[in-house]
């Protein structure tokens, strides 16, 4: 299918991007690595009559750290956070994260403002950002503002940009050295959307879980931090049985969608199962 008849624009700056947004109100919606939304554009699942391309806008690509802080522009693609030295060294689990995104295709493609501006429930990248207590910046008539990651995903493909609004970088505090992590999900094959998905970072303290973050993707319409597991972790010595109860608190906690990949049994399930397993693989 194709999409319906639309209006293009390519801006070459923020502002000029943000005086279309101004323009059309609305009807517009933003385009970056399109790997979301010309899919549903062609099913007719999206039919806005004006598009307003960010990809000219070359101040929205960059990485950097600053102080504690790591700086991604949202223009910035995926695999380049996938071969960035600085990415590796400072945030290894979002390294390890954004190997799990899709294939190379749409890696090369795909933004990292575009992944959480459209909060698609299986996307990786907002799981990443809620387990690394990030935030975003938007930039709107009123000049800017930031987002944490909890106050962000809303629902499935529900944020809480306005209209007019466009998110313009990513701050991701950088990860203690002796942080431990990991990160694991389940698809039909290599490459699909996950069915479920997992990622934690532990920090210690004289031998005990000093803080324990957990969060899902895949499993409820938006990203979840797995609060209840979390708190149970922390304060204690993380062996097998701490493992355990921390996917049943999980399992237990969350609120499963059912689609036609999954029951939600199954993702109850699942979020046990990969709960346990990224946790035990973190110890390791």
């Amino acid at each position: 299918m194709k999409p319906s008849p639309f209006d293009y624009h390519a801006p070459t700056t923020v502002a000029a991007a943000l005086d279309l947004l101004r323009e059309f109100g609305g009807d517009a919606r933003l385009l970056a690595g399109g790997q979301t939304l010309v899919p549903m554009m062609n099913f007719r699942l999206a039919a806005p009559s004006v598009i307003v391309d960010l990809n000219r806008v070359k101040e929205l690509d960059f990485i950097e750290a600053s102080g504690d802080v790591v700086r991604i522009g949202a223009m910035t693609r995926q695999r380049t956070l996938e071969f960035s030295p600085l990415i590796a060294e400072k945030l290894p689990l979002l390294n390890k994260v954004i190997r799990m995104v899709g294939h190379l295709p749409t890696r090369s493609r795909g933004t990292v403002g575009g992944s959480l501006a459209n909060a698609d429930s299986a996307a990786e990248l907002p799981m990443a950002l809620q387990v690394l207590e990030g935030e975003v910046v938007v930039a709107g008539p009123n000049g800017q503002r930031a987002i944490k990651a909890a106050d962000l995903f809303i629902d499935s493909m529900v944020t809480s940009l306005e209209e007019d609004e466009i998110l313009i970088e990513v701050r991701l505090p950088v990860m203690s050295p002796n942080a431990r992590f990991a990160a694991d999900e389940f698809s039909r094959r290599r490459g699909d959307f996950a069915i479920a998905a997992v990622a934690t970072v532990l920090t210690f303290e004289e031998g005990r879980c000093k803080t324990a973050r957990l969060a899902t993707a895949g499993v409820s319409p938006a990203s979840t931090r797995l609060s209840a597991a979390e708190q149970l972790l922390e304060g204690e010595v993380i062996d097998a049985d701490a493992i355990a109860r921390a996917g049943e608190a999980a399992a237990e906690a969350i609120e499963p969608m059912a689609d036609r990949n999954a029951s939600e049994a199954y993702r109850r399930h699942l979020t046990k199962t990969l709960t346990m397993r990224v946790l035990d693989r973190a110890m390791q």
